[in-house]
């Protein structure tokens, strides 16, 4: 090997990389919008949770459930956060517009059509097709959006998902969730 054939691991010869890449999927700034909604949605249930009138029932009981999405979602939010923080600050130092000097930020429309297609979808949907049928549909193209490319395994695994939620809320809370077509009816 000579001097001057000097080659990296990957096998590119030449010069090392200028800098770090820019993330694919920086928010920009208006990506703390989500963990602040995750937050006030949260808040919303725990403050709803305390708030309700249930001293008299045995547990767990209507206060459990909303006391538990909400403090796991306040949680989430915070993280969320400090991640988005975190990756504004790391693409802030390293990606720059030629023209304006400011950072450049991106954001994946296709995967947020996806997430957002399916919460309407099942909003629409779910008096018609039941939980199971609807909240599958909703788990499946939320995993479209957030990046896997094997639909007939998601689709498995979300009406997995979709069933042993409407078994713990129908069975073990004693809630009607709707059964939809399923169930026989609309």
């Amino acid at each position: 090997m000579s001097d001057m054939d000097t080659t990296t691991p990957t096998g590119q010869s030449g010069q090392a990389p200028v800098g770090p890449s820019v993330p694919e999927r920086s928010g920009g700034r208006f990506a703390i919008v989500m963990p602040a909604v995750v937050g006030a949605f949260s808040l919303f249930l725990l403050v709803g949770a305390l708030l309700l009138d249930a001293d008299a029932a045995e547990f767990p009981g209507p206060r459990f459930v909303p006391l538990i999405v909400g403090s796991v979602g306040l949680a989430l939010s915070v993280i969320l956060a400090i991640g988005v923080l975190r990756e504004s600050r790391a693409a802030r130092e390293v990606a720059r517009d030629e023209d304006t000097g400011e950072p450049e930020h991106r954001t994946d429309w296709v995967a947020v059509g996806w997430v957002v297609g399916g919460f309407a979808a099942f909003a629409v949907l779910l008096p018609w097709l039941g939980w199971i049928l609807a909240a599958a549909l909703l788990f499946w193209c939320s995993s479209r959006g957030f990046g896997s490319r094997r639909p007939g395994l998601d689709a498995l695994i979300a009406l997995f998902l979709s069933s042993a939620i409407y078994l713990i809320f129908s069975t073990g809370l004693g809630l009607v969730l709707p059964s939809g077509i399923l169930g026989g009816g609309f």
